[in-house]
């Protein structure tokens, strides 16, 4: 059995991948649990004091003004979960919502919330019992943090909402009972601790840019073996051309092709054709493959700080001049999703610009102008065979439909609650929408995969060993073309074992979740 992923310490892209697909065992660093008690103590001394601490004595939002009474403190808490609680859409996946659960009791763990170690270690209790609540995918705005989905992640907890448990779904209070808990009974700021964050960002954020350096691998791969079937040139992956540009992300997709073609007697079949230069899909491949393994770096440091943030509002901080043990009670802004939903705007759109290069390659494979030599649309008896006219068309609305996703939903902002959350990031949008855009990207790089595995058939030479062994697991999902058959879900499960790294172990590649 593997160790379990410790909360309360440092966090990474891989280990929510584990815990959220995986099913990786969950427990609380035991250092941080000591610190949860510091600072829980510290913020029920403030409130004994009369302190007034926005949503601890306070109302929310726009209602900040409004002091609410000792004996309603432990009311106004679930009710906050209930009224928070407002989403709508379908549902996350199972997945997603366990990646939620282990994001938002982490930065609780972290120590800064003020709420009880009891809170923290019940969350871990529902991820390790598998109780999984239900959670809608619409109504965040990205600030004061992903509220609405947050708090139907927490209504389970109070024995309210739905979860599923062992694939049953149920009311939350069954699903307590299924699994030998009780229901929780919230404290002073621990419903607002439960809300105020970018968990769904981060956990969506994570588990895609985890899912995205998969593609990568992938494209790159199959870019080769395009370049291949394609009786390409290599020349572009010398060495001393991305000297001259010395972006690391292009240099890396260079090397990555000139390796992966080595070998390959196709190549050296045509290496005194005379033709000069390959289209820009082959050409520049590293290039724009380099750009987008630039954005994906990016975006998966933004995460990872993210991950390992104090998203809580507001915060209990040790005061850096006071004795041992005293703190403070700010209030600030670290909920704002902004710092984590650009670079993920990025990404999308630097995602779709793969999935457009990756069809124009898929483009050239299949028309008998581009394709030097190769039949119409690959097909053995083209117009009674329509060969792979239609794969493309698939590749080409994918691609396209990437476009549409890649307006950043971060340039938009909506004021909420009464104008006293006047800016805000849409940042769950930006996280649905790469999410979205990977998903599609997988089919086409899956649907480009076919075409050249396709195209090395009908070729009089054998590619390289490493692509023949890539081109063996193509063919595990997607058989040789013999006639007219539907293709659609051969390329749809060929995606999944992209985003599993099937091609990139075949390849003998090390997986890159950059950070």
């Amino acid at each position: 059995m593997s160790d379990p992923v410790f909360i309360g310490r440092r966090l990474d892209i891989p280990q929510v991948h584990a815990v959220a697909r995986a099913g990786a065992e969950v427990a609380l660093e035991p250092a941080a649990g000591r610190a949860l008690g510091a600072t829980r103590q510290a913020l029920m001394r403030a409130l004994d004091a009369g302190r007034v601490i926005y949503g601890v004595n306070t109302g929310f939002g726009a209602l900040c003004e409004t002091r609410i009474g000792p004996a309603d403190l432990d009311k106004l808490q679930s009710n906050l979960l209930r009224s928070h609680a407002a989403g709508v859409g379908s549902e996350l996946e199972p997945t997603v919502v366990r990646a939620l659960l282990l994001l938002r009791a982490h930065t609780l763990a972290l120590g800064a919330s003020g709420v009880s170690v009891e809170l923290v270690e019940r969350l871990v209790q529902l991820l390790n019992r598998g109780v999984t609540p239900v959670v809608p995918s619409q109504g965040s705005v990205g600030a004061s943090g992903d509220l609405a989905p947050l708090a139907h992640l927490g209504l389970p907890l109070i024995g309210e909402g739905e979860a599923w448990v062992a694939g049953q779904r149920l009311p939350g209070a069954e699903a307590l009972r299924k699994v030998g808990l009780e229901r929780f009974v919230l404290g002073p700021k621990e419903g607002l601790s439960l809300v105020n964050g970018t968990q769904l960002i981060a956990a969506l954020g994570a588990l895609t840019i985890y899912d995205v350096a998969e593609i990568l691998a992938a494209a790159d791969i199959v870019g080769a073996m395009s370049l291949d079937a394609h009786m390409g040139t290599v020349t572009t992956c010398d060495p001393r051309i991305h000297a001259g540009k010395p972006h690391p992300g292009q240099a890396t997709t260079a090397g990555i092709v000139a390796r992966l073609i080595e070998g390959s007697a196709l190549n050296a079949s045509h290496s005194n054709c005379g033709r000069v230069q390959d289209a820009y899909s082959f050409r520049c491949m590293p290039q724009v493959h380099g750009a987008v393994r630039h954005a994906h770096r990016y975006a998966a440091h933004s995460v990872d700080i993210e991950l390992n943030s104090l998203t809580d509002n507001p915060l209990v901080l040790s005061r850096p001049d006071g004795p041992p043990g005293s703190f403070d009670v700010v209030s600030g802004g670290n909920f704002h999703g902004a710092t984590v939903a650009l670079p993920l705007d990025h990404l999308t759109a630097a995602l779709a610009t793969l999935a457009a290069i990756s069809e124009r390659r898929v483009a050239r494979q299949i028309n008998p102008d581009t394709s030097r030599g190769l039949p119409p649309f690959l097909a053995d008896r083209p117009g009674l065979e329509s060969g792979f006219m239609m794969l493309h068309v698939t590749a080409s609305a994918l691609a396209s439909e990437n476009k549409s996703q890649s307006f950043p939903a971060t340039v938009d902002s909506i004021p909420t609650s009464a104008d006293q959350e006047d800016h805000v990031s849409m940042g769950a949008a930006a996280a649905r929408k790469l999410t979205a855009v990977a998903r599609n990207l997988a089919v086409v790089i899956a649907i480009e995969a076919a075409t050249a595995a396709r195209a090395l058939d009908l070729r009089q030479a054998e590619t390289s060993p490493v692509l023949k062994a890539v081109y063996q697991v193509v063919r595990r999902y997607c058989p040789p073309f013999s006639g007219d058959r539907s293709m659609g879900q051969e390329v749809e499960v060929l995606a999944e074992a992209i985003k599993r790294g099937e091609l990139r172990r075949a390849a003998g590649l090390d997986l890159e979740v950059a950070a």
